[in-house]
């Protein structure tokens, strides 16, 4: 399987889409304002890493809400811009692992490690407290298929959550469908640096499975994924009833540098544009469980990272679009979705920025979405802020507001 050839997933039901979104919703007519900061009390549990008390997951805030598990931990010459330099040395030449019986699997994937857009997230060290995803890989490519990989920096060792995804097409969001798959080829690229390899592992520290595949997605993904999910765990290679636990041994590879790769000064641009068209629940200022909208149109997708003579490393993604959004609602004698109002305007925004020097690590990241014009019935906006710096500078608040 070539990690970036592409990857035809089909036409998905609504239930697909239900499941790609995650926003965070308020009662009708009521504005919403959560905010935290950063000393709230410890995530739990806490587990023994590498020789550090960690929360063994990633988060989306400072209250303790699991996202991702951590499946990697790095010791040894841990800084994130260094391991960034090894693997992006890397070709995707894997050739070497042919007839390895754990790692042959990954023999003809040919992908090459790059920056990577995606959302900011958290992750938490007793030494440490909250830190921040500053530095973001994929290996493959954001649409269709990748491999993404978050470092977290926490002192004397570096916490990575790593994941297999797909795009969900017709959206920007991204579907997980391998936590092992990730894992295990990370090992193989650190093994090809030469100046590094798995010391270990943490022994469970992780749910088994940990989230799951809507079976709307399991049933549309082509044979050689099917298969992949298998491998690590899940279900068999036919059509499901139901959602698919995604399958992990609960574990993190514990990964020893025993160097250090210097990056070079450099400037790296990428930009994608993604064209929404997929029914969606409402996120948020909804008036009854059955509000839908049809969401159309365009998001341009743009990142920038500089990595400086001083090996300061600075990381800037955005995402803005104008999007046409139809009303939909459930017609209860048939089951089926009708027009329930007239066709709007939506500004998406998002403004994700990392940076990592000797003396600063920052991840933070800023989401608007405002419907246009807001003097509607059950209309209004989402505005929500993370940001992990040094000192006291770490919060997170999200804001609904909505016409009654």
């Amino acid at each position: 399987m070539h990690i970036r050839a592409a990857t035809t997933l089909g036409a998905l039901l609504l239930a697909g889409a239900m499941a790609a979104c995650d926003d965070t919703a308020a009662p009708p007519g009521d504005p919403a304002l959560q905010s935290q900061s950063a000393d709230l009390p410890p995530p739990s549990p806490l587990v023994s890493l590498a020789g550090e008390s960690v929360w063994p997951f990633t988060g989306s805030d400072f209250a303790g809400t699991r996202v991702d598990p951590i499946n990697v931990a790095f010791t040894g010459w841990t800084d994130p811009r260094d391991l960034r330099a090894a693997l992006l040395m890397l070709d995707g030449d894997r050739s070497a692992f042919t007839g390895h019986p754990q790692l042959g699997v990954f023999a003809d994937i040919d992908c090459t490690w790059k920056d990577a857009m995606g959302d900011a997230q958290t992750a938490y060290g007793a030494a440490s407290g909250w830190v921040g995803s500053s530095v973001q890989l994929e290996c493959g490519d954001y649409d269709p298929v990748r491999l993404h990989l978050r470092f977290f920096d926490i002192g004397d060792v570096t916490l990575g959550g790593a994941h297999f995804e797909i795009l969900v097409p017709g959206t920007t969001n991204h579907q997980v469908v391998s936590w092992e798959f990730a894992e295990g080829l990370l090992v193989a690229d650190i093994i090809r640096t030469g100046i590094g390899g798995p010391l270990g592992s943490s022994g469970p520290i992780n749910p088994v499975p940990y989230r799951s595949i809507p079976g709307v997605i399991y049933n549309s993904l082509p044979g050689e994924l099917k298969f992949l999910v298998l491998a690590s765990g899940g279900v068999p290679n036919w059509p499901v009833p139901g959602d698919v636990g995604i399958g992990t041994d609960g574990q993190a590879t514990i990964l020893h540098m025993a160097a250090t790769v210097d990056g070079k000064p450099e400037v790296a641009r990428q930009r994608l544009v993604i064209q929404f068209d997929q029914v969606i629940p409402k996120p948020f200022c909804t008036s009854s469980p059955f509000d839908y909208l049809y969401v159309n149109g365009p998001v341009t997708l743009r990142q920038h990272v500089v990595v400086t003579r001083s090996g300061n490393y600075h990381s800037q993604f955005h995402a803005v679009g104008m999007l046409d959004l139809q009303p939909l609602t459930v017609d209860l004698s048939t089951g089926g979705l009708v027009p329930s109002g007239e066709p709007y305007r939506a500004h998406v925004n998002e403004h994700v920025k990392g940076i990592l020097t000797d003396r600063v690590s920052l991840a933070s990241q800023f989401v608007l979405r405002a419907e246009i014009p807001r003097n509607g019935p059950f209309r209004g906006s989402l505005q929500s802020t993370l940001r992990v710096a040094p000192g006291n500078g770490s919060y997170h608040s999200v804001t609904v507001r909505c016409d009654p």
